[in-house]
């Protein structure tokens, strides 16, 4: 090798010297590459070197930003709102050449990149960005914020609802370009309500009016929706509707698409399936499409230059998410609208207190029709009530009373004819035998209960009554409120032979029937469409509705009954409903009269008598007995805080699914309800969030739930 080194050294012979060339290319080579695993020795960026990252860490002791060094061929990629990987949990003591190491990697957010950073210490590098598409944008982190705080959550778990998992494929595909705004949309049934043209108008023209929308029945609400997303994509602006189910949401889709045409809004439901709902989010964060219709999550939806949010039936337990820190539509949109100035609109057929309240305290304005375009749309309603059930022979021989075997002979004679039976599971609570006044704690006005069927207590702040009288009446004598049919699709199936029955339910579901004679017997929110209308409605065993234990029972019973009803034809065509239910309680009264405002009105009126929300604000705290206790005592509650309880939680019986919130099998739970008045609601969410991330930094034994505004609190 050494005499050929010599030779090729000639300069007459023209080849490169070998070992000259050897240096040149060691020469040009770049600096070996940092490992990308602790990118030990790699160069900073010389702008921003520090990056703020929100680590995917849903604990509350670590809900804060933790920064990072920006290592130099990162420096492009990390901008903010990028998803990226980085270690975490190695301590203070893995340090060399003034980079930190070790830990496990973690997926994060990138916040924003800094000059310098306020932690004194060494810093870790950022192990690798994941993806260079920014899903993070400041408006989407300021409600992520501002949710957790409401909610007594973390930031982390918020994001987790608010951001949908990665998809590579749909993230490579570009987004279509954005089309031009659509003329504004006449008012078509919207004539219907007296301020409806001007509430169109006004989103038109670039306003942002909020209404509380009391929709009349009938199959136009989804057109109406879609009228006023228009509407506001006709000011250059995005809309965002968000409804309970993909049931609905396939509905607003489709009078969207007849009304606009396709390309103009995104359907974001879970049905989608997850490369398709990735790709249709990324389509609004990039602006491509300004219009969204979907579910729960679809709260969130990053929707460019926001004009409107909506939601319909915003009492339907889908609208809660179930997952920490179980925010509501409802609230949600509230504050989008509030941060963003947008319009609102809160919609439905019944009325949920809590937008009685936005009608009372002028936050909102009410959209309503006069009772002549009421009394045009809405059936005919009749009730049957105990009287009638104990001197009807068919009723007691049957289980169902004459009056609602003749609507069903007469109905379907020209249409199918719907039938409501509450499902599995609603149990009754107790009431006066003589005037059917729930029966309350003395001390919280919590309702009363009766385990062991003996001894009477509260199931609010488990004190027991021993000398309960009516106040109402002054009667000592309780019943379960449960009057009606178990059997119901048996009976109809025995009694009409000639007609199907269908049946729609938790575990198989109808969408739509139709316009021929049928029986549908469906469960309270499974009632499928029928083609023209339902030419008549039975809403059965009403006693299980209103009477099951829950402060929103009333509420509650009267929305799922309306919901049905709106299916049936209008009185002028022959609709007609009949309820099983005593005539003298409010919910049925509000029925008969259609008057769910009225209802909810009285039921607001109640509530701040009674220091019920949405008038107070109340969080509630589920845990070991053990637990509970130490939480409790170690929570710097606000002085005005009200603790009652704590009581037992039900345990779920063996071989039953168990619900989120439920106590795990073979352990014994308790819950405590904490109430606070108006004003106090962000301090008591504070007090909650601190005392939990207290016990979970000191890693102190099993942690409680804590709940802001559950829906249910018995």
């Amino acid at each position: 090798m050494s005499s050929e080194n010599e030779r090729s050294a000639d300069p007459g012979d023209g080849a490169p010297e070998q070992l000259a060339l050897i240096r040149e290319t060691v020469r040009k080579a770049k600096v070996p590459r940092a490992k990308p695993r602790t990118w030990r020795g790699a160069a900073l960026a010389k702008e921003l070197p520090v990056a703020r990252v929100l680590v995917n860490k849903g604990v509350l002791h670590l809900d804060q930003y933790f920064d990072y060094a920006v290592p130099e061929e990162l420096d492009a990629e990390a901008q903010p709102g990028v998803r990226v990987r980085v270690r975490f949990g190695a301590g203070g003591r893995n340090v060399r050449g003034g980079r930190r190491e070790g830990g496990g990697l973690i997926d994060g957010f990138l916040v924003e990149r800094l000059a310098e950073s306020d932690y004194p210490g060494a810093l870790a590098a950022l192990a690798s960005v994941v993806s260079t598409e920014p899903v993070l944008g400041p408006e989407l982190l300021a409600l992520a914020r501002a949710v957790a705080d409401r909610y007594a959550g973390s930031l982390a778990d918020v994001l987790q609802l608010a951001v949908p998992p990665r998809n590579g494929r749909a993230e490579s595909r570009p987004s279509p370009e954005p089309l031009p705004p659509p003329p504004a949309p006449s008012a078509g049934s919207w004539e219907r309500y007296a301020q409806g043209p001007a509430f169109l108008r006004a989103l038109a023209e670039g306003g942002a009016p909020r209404a509380v929308w009391t929709a009349l029945p009938g199959p136009h609400w989804p057109e109406e929706i879609a009228r006023s997303m228009a509407a506001t994509l006709a000011s250059g602006r995005g809309a965002l509707v968000v409804v309970p189910d993909g049931r609905t949401a396939g509905r607003v889709d489709a009078a969207l698409t007849a009304l606009l045409g396709p390309g103009r809004h995104a359907l974001l439901t879970a049905d989608s399936g997850p490369e398709k709902r990735y790709r249709e989010w990324l389509a609004v964060r990039r602006g491509s499409v300004r219009a969204v219709v979907g579910t729960r999550a679809a709260m969130f939806a990053p929707v460019a230059d926001l004009g409107l949010v909506a939601v319909w039936d915003d009492g339907d337990a889908s609208h809660s998410d179930d997952n920490a820190p179980f925010p509501h539509v409802r609230e949600v949109l509230e504050l989008r609208a509030a941060h963003g100035r947008c319009a609102f609109l809160l919609g439905g057929t019944s009325c949920t207190v809590e937008a009685a309240q936005l009608v009372e305290s002028g936050w909102a304005l009410p959209l309503r029709a006069d009772r002549e375009q009421l009394r045009t749309a809405a059936p005919l309603v009749r009730t049957v009530g105990d009287g009638e059930l104990a001197r009807d022979g068919a009723a007691r021989a049957a289980r169902l009373p004459s009056l609602a075997w003749q609507t069903v002979r007469d109905g379907l004679r020209s249409g199918p004819v719907l039938v409501q039976v509450p499902r599995r599971g609603y149990a009754p609570r107790l009431a006066c035998e003589r005037c059917r006044e729930p029966a309350r704690c003395r001390h919280c006005a919590g309702p009363l209960q009766a385990p062991d069927q003996q001894a009477l207590d509260c199931a609010w702040c488990g004190r027991a009554e021993t000398s309960w009288h009516c106040a109402a009446c002054g009667s000592n004598r309780l019943r379960a409120q449960i009057v009606g049919a178990r059997r119901t699709a048996e009976e109809l199936g025995r009694a009409f032979p000639a007609v199907p029955v269908r049946t729609s339910g938790r575990d198989h579901i109808l969408d739509s029937v139709p316009d021929a004679p049928a029986l549908v017997v469906s469960t309270p929110g499974a009632e499928p469409v029928a083609e023209g209308g339902y030419a008549a409605a039975l809403l059965l065993d009403g006693w299980a509705m209103v009477g099951r234990p829950d402060l929103r029972a009333g509420e509650e019973a009267l929305r799922r009954w309306t919901a049905a009803a709106s299916l049936v034809r209008g009185q002028p065509e022959g609709g007609t409903v009949v309820v099983v239910a005593e005539p003298t309680l409010r919910p049925v009264q509000a029925l008969v009269r259609w008057d769910p405002v009225g209802h909810a009105r009285r039921e607001l009126a109640e509530r701040a008598e009674l220091g019920f929300p949405p008038v107070s604000r109340m969080a509630s705290v589920t845990g070991t007995p053990e637990a509970l206790a130490a939480f409790l005592a170690a929570a710097e509650l606000p002085p005005e805080a009200e603790v009652l309880g704590p009581v037992p939680v039900p345990a779920t019986g063996p071989g039953r699914p168990r619900r989120p919130g439920d106590a795990p099998h073979g352990e014994s739970w308790e819950r405590a309800l904490l109430r606070v008045p108006p004003g106090s609601g962000a301090a008591l969410a504070a007090a909650l969030k601190a005392a939990q991330a207290a016990r979970m930094s000191r890693g102190s034994g099993e942690q409680v739930r804590i709940r802001v505004d559950p829906p249910d609190i018995g």
